[in-house]
């Protein structure tokens, strides 16, 4: 990396813009960078710095976002910007920053912020001019850390030497020193190692834990299931050996629990025998018992059957005399059913002759008929009476309709008149409505006719406004689709130089021994070019040639699309003309409103003329209604005369016929109650006539009934019937007795049973105790076998699934010993890390030891071949080894610790330091080469001796075509370096001034 020009502006206390031309000072390859203090030494190197990162070392970075970093000499209306060229990887680069800026607005007060901007360019030596590469923060960030292989605080040690962060280095302990070092190597990822060792081994011990709590649960489940045939070890989750005793007391049980499931077997056999005897004597006994109750219990039954003889032999002579009194039965019931038609008969005629008046009290049944045919002649009589109330009702309504109907006759007339009166001023309305629906519905079809001109015009100024823009992104699409093309080809390009530049090595690929070279055509190899890191083969060039050809395609597209858009617009604007698109849509817009409004009132022509007709109808009906009316008028006087005769005869033929009563229908209805109350009376009397003959003839069959039956009167003979409720009862207590008799006899005459009887009586009892006991004993040695059947299942499959969980675990168990012992050993807790040293810190201290290496080359030529530095790995106190630093002295031959040097001999080792530090990590970079350094302050502390071999040191580094800028106040400095960068220090800010060089 070669810095060439830095150009800042109001940036820091530079209030204005200043310029560094690197590239005159770089020419003598030593130059300094002096001012007084507070002049801006340092921010000159911060300004390199934020160009390349986009910020500044350490605390200097103040405000959110770089806004701290604005001068405060600068004007308001000027911007910070920091501009850097550098050539970086065989590149000529600039990048340009400026931070956030608050501004003052440009319209009205008050301030405003504008984004942080960055740009980044490329200068193309064959067309000699800059191109833009990237705009984006992150891109270009990316890029610049790439192309250096350093991070900012790498490039803030290896390119910005700060000599006191050394000489603290030198002085520092193992831990400080791990920090530095692990921020410039970036060996996190040797940290993130160690802490997924760390990880994996907790993760690996805790699923062990768990497998050995799930078997140690399994064999707490076995120890419950065995009872007291199992015990367990005193082990915990974790420890070895866990599972082989766990596995050996399971065995244990297992064996202990089949010899008890054996005995528990032959226990059960022998119950089972014992139990089936008790049970069949058992059932003897109980046999036994119930023939001899049987034989007792039909002694008792015999004896109760003699005691009720009597009661049975009158009972069978009251159901003797019952079925004697059964053929009397139809008589009774003949005779009581003549009895009850009497009694009713006779009611109803008391009812009847109730109703009767008092002169027909003792009439008799011919009497009553023909008073009913007398009143029914004369209700016949009344139905010419009955015709001419009716009409007569008739009459009075045709009269009422008929002044109803005058009356509305005489409203028709007036409303008609009133309407005729105004007659002549609604057709003048509705005809004035008709010609101006006319006039609009003309002025309608001519707003028609412009209506589509103007929403043509004002669509194409719409396509037009809406093409402009179109226009626009379609530019920016082309531009961006140039830029992508020039940046496909340039990298197309840089990949063909690349592999151009490693062609040997792919050339040297296809050598064989004998064969000959297809460029010098030697047949001996010697020494063929070797692949280095990041060769281009020709899979990377094609995919970056086919890349830049469809980034040309893609840049033809989009100038083709720009063209057509073009064309659209060109046409749309001929079409629209210059007129904009608001006035034609206000145009638009009130043309359709005025037509619009026209439509509407033509809409209404149909109806005005409609109405005006409807009008006409209606002046033709109230003209004739009128005339019909009158008509009407003139009928109604002689048809009113012949109703009023009519109505007066009819009243007279009506008062004839009503009598006293107010109607001739009251006078029917009076008549028809009297007739209809002697028809019923004649025929209550004939009815009560009837049944008392027939109740008296029912009297003498059952006389001579109960005679025949051998009763003396019909009396006795119904004293004698049994109703079927009694008769069934009695039948029952005979059929009961009978049965019963049968029944005892049938015990009494069985032999077994007999025989049971004479033998002493049963022990159902001690017979039912030995049986329990025999069940109890078996159920005791069933529920023992099933315990041991079910123990020594339990035991099975719980061992099985201990076995299981054993091999599952064991693959497991390896892998945590595995990982233990590497999570141990890289992080020097195990006894295997004989000095304690952490993974991280092995790495640092190697590191440690090629900045050691690096730094006594240059340390011995400042220190006149007396000091050399050494990496030592010894332990101090209780930590951990492997970054301890020592200097060897030459003049004693002893090793000393760093912190004993004097101040010069510090600052001299901490450039030496500093300077290997540098070639270490630019190596680990990936070999970029740094073509500028800076080293600030530290000379005041050497003497001219010392002073003079370590100029002599920086100055040999130009023999690698390195510049080196001392940033320094010492004054003997600017005597003995003639290239020089001044700050001078002002009241409006802080410039730079350049001398000495070229």
């Amino acid at each position: 990396m070669r810095l060439h020009r830095l150009t800042v502006t109001a940036f820091g206390p530079f209030g204005g813009t200043q310029t560094v031309d690197f590239d005159d000072l770089s020419a003598a390859g030593l130059f300094l960078l002096h001012g007084p203090t507070g002049a801006g030494k340092t921010s000159v190197l911060d300004a390199v710095c934020y160009a390349l990162y986009g910020s500044v070392p350490g605390a200097r970075q103040t405000g959110g976002q770089g806004t701290g970093l604005r001068s405060d000499h600068a004007a308001p209306a000027t911007r910070t910007e920091v501009s850097l060229e550098l050539t970086v990887a065989g590149r000529r680069l600039e990048v340009t920053r400026q931070p956030p800026w608050e501004r003052p607005k440009k319209r009205g007060t008050g301030t405003t912020v504008d984004k942080a901007q960055t740009w980044l360019r490329a200068y193309d030596p064959s067309t000699g001019v800059w191109k833009d590469l990237s705009r984006s923060h992150q891109e270009v960030g990316e890029e610049i850390t790439q192309l250096l292989g350093m991070s900012r605080e790498q490039f803030c040690q290896v390119v910005l030497l700060p000599q006191g962060d050394f000489a603290r280095f030198l002085r520092a302990d193992a831990e400080a020193r791990g920090k530095l070092l692990g921020r410039l190597f970036d060996t996190r990822r040797f940290a993130d190692v160690e802490k997924r060792l760390a990880e994996r081994r907790r993760a690996t011990e805790t699923r062990v834990r768990a497998g050995d709590a799930e078997l140690l649960a399994d064999a707490h489940r076995m120890q419950q299931a065995a009872g007291e045939a199992m015990r367990l070890p005193d082990l915990t989750p974790g420890e070895p050996g866990l599972a082989e005793a766990v596995l050996g007391a399971a065995a244990v049980a297992r064996s202990t629990a089949r010899e008890q499931l054996t005995v528990a077997e032959c226990t059960l056999a022998a119950a089972e025998s014992a139990q089936t005897a008790a049970s069949r004597a058992l059932d003897a006994v109980r046999e036994l018992a119930r023939l001899q109750h049987r034989f007792a219990e039909a002694r008792q039954r015999a004896a109760r059957l003699e005691e009720g003889a009597g009661a049975f032999r009158e009972a069978q002579s009251l159901m003797e005399r019952a079925r004697k009194a059964e053929s009397v039965a139809p008589a009774l019931d003949l005779r009581e059913a003549a009895e009850a038609e009497h009694r009713r008969a006779a009611a109803a005629e008391a009812r009847a002759r109730a109703l009767l008046p008092a002169d027909f009290a003792d009439a008799g049944a011919a009497g009553l008929a023909t008073a009913a045919r007398r009143a029914a002649e004369e209700l016949g009589g009344l139905d010419a009476a009955r015709r001419a109330e009716r009409r007569l009702a008739e009459l009075r309504d045709e009269r009422t309709g008929l002044d109803r109907q005058e009356r509305a006759d005489a409203d028709l007339l007036q409303e008609a008149e009133a309407w005729l009166d105004g007659w002549e001023e609604t057709r003048t309305a509705l005809q004035a409505r008709v010609d101006q629906a006319q006039q609009a519905a003309a002025l309608a079809e001519q707003l028609a006719v412009r209506r589509e001109p103007a929403r043509q015009r004002l669509a194409a100024a719409r396509l037009r406004d809406q093409l402009a823009g179109d226009t626009e992104a379609a530019v920016e699409q082309v531009r961006t689709a140039r830029e992508e093309a020039l940046r496909a080809k340039q990298h197309w390009l840089d990949l063909k130089e690349q592999r151009l530049a490693g062609i040997a090595a792919e050339l040297a690929e296809n050598l064989a021994e004998g064969e000959p070279c297809a460029v010098c055509g030697a047949t001996e190899h010697p020494a063929p070019a070797r692949r280095v890191a990041g060769h281009v083969d020709r899979e990377a060039e094609e995919r970056a040639l086919a890349a830049h050809q469809r980034a040309e395609e893609q840049r033809a597209e989009q100038e083709r699309r720009l063209g057509v858009v073009r064309e659209a617009l060109a046409a749309a604007t001929a079409e629209a003309g210059d007129t904009p698109t608001a006035r034609l849509a206000a145009e638009a817009e009130e043309l359709e409103e005025q037509y619009a409004h026209a439509r509407g009132a033509a809409a209404e022509l149909h109806s005005a003329q409609e109405r005006l007709r409807q009008a006409g109808l209606e002046h033709e009906r109230r003209v004739a209604a009128r005339q019909e009316a009158a008509v009407r008028a003139a009928s109604r006087v002689g048809h009113r005369e012949r109703l009023d005769r009519e109505r007066t005869a009819l009243q007279e033929e009506l008062d004839r016929a009503r009598g006293a009563l107010d109607s001739v229908a009251a006078r029917a209805a009076q008549l028809e109650r009297r007739t209809a109350l002697l028809q019923d009376a004649a025929d209550a009397v004939r009815a009560a006539e009837d049944s008392a003959r027939r109740l008296k003839e029912a009297d003498a069959r059952l006389a001579d009934a109960a005679f025949r039956a051998g009763f003396e009167t019909p009396q006795a003979a119904a004293a004698a019937l049994l109703d079927d409720a009694s008769h069934r009862e009695l039948q029952r207590r005979l059929d009961a007795w009978q049965h019963e008799e049968a029944a005892v006899r049938a015990v009494l005459a069985e032999a077994d049973t007999a025989d049971a009887a004479a033998r002493p009586p049963a022990d159902v009892a001690a017979a039912q105790q030995t049986a329990d006991q025999a069940a109890r004993r078996l159920r005791e040695a069933a529920s023992a076998h099933d315990a041991a059947r079910r123990r020594c299942a339990e035991l099975d499959r719980l061992s099985a699934r201990a076995d299981t969980a054993v091999r599952r675990l064991a693959p497991l168990r390896e892998q945590y010993d595995r990982v233990a012992r590497m999570a141990g050993l890289a992080a020097g807790t195990s006894a295997d890390n004989e000095r304690r040293m952490r993974l991280e810190s092995y790495v640092l201290a190697a590191r440690l030891e090629q900045v050691a290496a690096a730094a006594t080359v240059r340390l011995r030529r400042m220190s006149s071949g007396r000091y050399t530095l050494v990496h030592s790995d010894d332990r101090t106190g209780r930590g951990r080894s492997g970054l301890g630093l020592h200097v060897v002295d030459a003049w004693t031959g002893r090793e000393r610790d760093t912190a004993t040097l004097s101040g010069g001999e510090t600052f001299f080792a901490s450039l030496a330091l500093a300077l290997g530090l540098a070639d270490v990590v630019t190596d680990e970079a990936g070999g970029v080469r740094l073509d500028t350094l800076f080293i600030d302050e530290g000379f005041g502390s050497l003497d001219d001796q010392t002073l003079d071999e370590v100029l002599d040191v920086l100055d040999s580094l130009r023999e690698r075509d390195r510049s080196v800028g001392i940033v320094s106040h010492v004054a003997d400095l600017r005597r003995r370096i003639h290239a020089q960068l001044e700050v001078v220090k002002g009241r409006s800010g802080s410039t730079l001034r350049q001398r000495g060089a070229g």
